[in-house]
């Protein structure tokens, strides 16, 4: 197999060339324009970051994708998925609100913001995993799978489940529904906090299977009727109703992988990884610690596998920042995300996503 090819920018500008004209040539350098975008919906699946949180990535960036989509006739769309966990991302509301308080209004970006898996994250595609070992079916939002054309477009940095979060888990794990982030985090089955619970039953309602039930006014969840579909997650007004998180990090980034081939699979796709603010944990936390290592630059390519790869390599030529959670880590293990967050494996993630066939960990590095 040949190498698949990485275009990569530093982030040196000088005048008359800024850093968001520096990504549109990228953009036009590693090949966009061999997309045919015209009267296409496309989904630019970001995340708008965490209310708190200041490394997400700025929506000027994402003005710059959506403009280029334009340029070439398409029909974009920020996109992301809601959470399982509490925050200001539960519910579409609060996660439109969300992404607005971060900038990512249709005035700054030049599109609109659709939430992926609908209100209250149950709008599901079933969608079949090709050669899938942990996932046969994915449950993917549905303007996701809507979208004729998908771009992600990912800020590359740590995270303390999977290594790092680059373009596979922004499709991965980002595109799932409740549901589907459910069903990569554990086996599928939410438990009941009983201090947090209220008893007001909503849960019983929601639940098509009879599950949950009321004793000595308290919920639990019988197991053997749950199906994992997270509607009680979403209706619970105390957040009482909690994800099992109970998967090995390596299965999880497996399942990561064969969520990444269900939304990829089948349509034209393109990927841009910028690796800045290299913050140690995901952007989903409502606050961010200082970077790992020092700003490194732009990617971009058509294969997300080979593009996380060099993303990873450049960051781990990089020195660490001392005054960082990787430089008051032992270096140990040869490789900045696992010293930073040691119980994690990224390598499981790119190689299964090889072996399942969304790419190559080979790549030809092509300086822009």
């Amino acid at each position: 197999m040949e190498p698949s090819k990485v275009y990569y920018s530093d982030l040196r500008a000088k005048p008359g060339m800024n850093l968001l004209q520096k990504l549109e040539k990228l953009m036009y350098a590693a090949g966009i324009k061999n997309i045919d975008f015209e009267n296409k919906y496309v989904a630019i699946k970001l995340h708008f970051g965490e209310p708190g949180n200041l490394a997400f990535l700025r929506p000027n960036w994402a003005e710059t994708v959506a403009r280029v989509v334009k340029d070439l006739g398409g029909k974009p769309f920020l996109t992301d998925c809601n959470t399982l966990y509490v925050g200001g991302r539960k519910n579409a509301l609060d996660h439109i609100d969300s992404a607005y308080r971060n900038g990512f209004t249709p005035y700054a970006t030049g599109c609109h913001v659709i939430i992926g898996d609908g209100l209250k994250g149950t709008d599901e595609a079933l969608v079949p995993v090709a050669g899938g070992e942990y996932v046969k079916e994915a449950k993917i939002g549905q303007a996701i799978m809507d979208a004729d054309i998908v771009i992600s477009l990912n800020h590359f940095k740590g995270h303390e489940c999977t290594g790092f979060g680059g373009a596979l888990k922004n499709l991965g794990m980002g595109c799932g529904s409740r549901a589907g982030k459910m069903e990569m985090h554990s086996a599928g089955k939410p438990f009941v906090d009983a201090d947090a619970c209220i008893g007001c039953g909503k849960c019983i309602k929601i639940c098509a299977h009879d599950a949950p039930k009321i004793t000595d006014g308290k919920c639990s969840i019988d197991h053997g009727k749950c199906v994992g579909c997270g509607r009680c997650i979403g209706i619970c007004p105390t957040d009482a109703v909690q994800p099992g998180m109970d998967e090995a990090n390596d299965i999880l980034n497996y399942k990561i992988a064969e969520y990444t081939k269900a939304v990829v699979d089948g349509r034209p796709h393109f990927h841009i990884s910028l690796v800045i603010d290299i913050s140690p944990n995901c952007d989903c936390h409502a606050e961010n610690d200082a970077p790992i290592v020092p700003d490194v630059g732009m990617f971009a390519s058509f294969d997300p596998v080979a593009l996380d790869v060099a993303c990873a390599d450049m960051v781990n030529k990089m020195p660490p920042i001392e005054n960082s959670q990787l430089g008051h880590m032992p270096h140990v293990h040869g490789d900045h995300f696992t010293d930073s967050a040691p119980t994690t494996n990224w390598r499981a993630c790119v190689e299964h996503a090889e072996k399942i066939g969304i790419g190559s960990q080979k790549y030809e590095l092509i300086k822009v």
